[in-house]
């Protein structure tokens, strides 16, 4: 089994989760799925111009992976704008204050009051390796096509859908 990836940690939700070409029927667009930590990535490196060092520190990663996050992102809405696609802004491994995390060493379930700077600590045995927790826990959490949609044609949890 492989080991559960880390979260990386998000400030807000996005405002809008879906944005499309102008004149264009929606039946006829392609679509990018574009994750919630990638619009994070984008929204704290060039809207808020923090340097990547810091903006990985604020969503608890290393510097290589928010600059992976980062240029997926970048490559994504290149190809939405260049090639009239639409973007959903959904899934990815994340979490944000008042979300669940699960201890990977006791299995202890939690949820996090509020974003603490530096990693946060299981409070029944203090070790680091937590992840997001399960989907029946209900909000602030995000996961590879599960949160808000559930991927293409699955419909989400939150829109009558089946979930994941």
């Amino acid at each position: 089994m492989p080991r559960p990836r880390r979260c990386r940690w998000v400030g807000a939700r996005p405002n809008s989760t879906y944005f499309k070409p102008r004149g264009i029927p929606l039946a006829v667009l392609d679509e990018i799925i574009l994750t919630v930590d990638e619009h994070e990535a984008i929204r704290l490196n060039d809207l808020e111009g923090l340097e990547q060092e810091e903006a990985a520190k604020r969503m608890k990663i290393s510097r290589q992976t928010f600059g992976r996050i980062l240029a997926s992102a970048r490559k994504k809405i290149a190809d939405a704008i260049i090639n009239a696609k639409a973007i959903k802004i959904e899934g990815g491994d994340f979490v944000t204050a008042g979300g669940m995390l699960k201890c990977a060493e006791c299995n202890y379930v939690w949820k996090l009051a509020e974003a603490t700077p530096g990693p946060p600590i299981c409070p029944s045995c203090g070790s680091t390796n937590l992840y997001p927790a399960d989907v029946g826990w209900g909000y602030g959490w995000g996961g590879r096509r599960r949160g808000w949609g559930g991927g293409r044609g699955q419909g989400g949890r939150f829109r009558g859908g089946r979930g994941h």
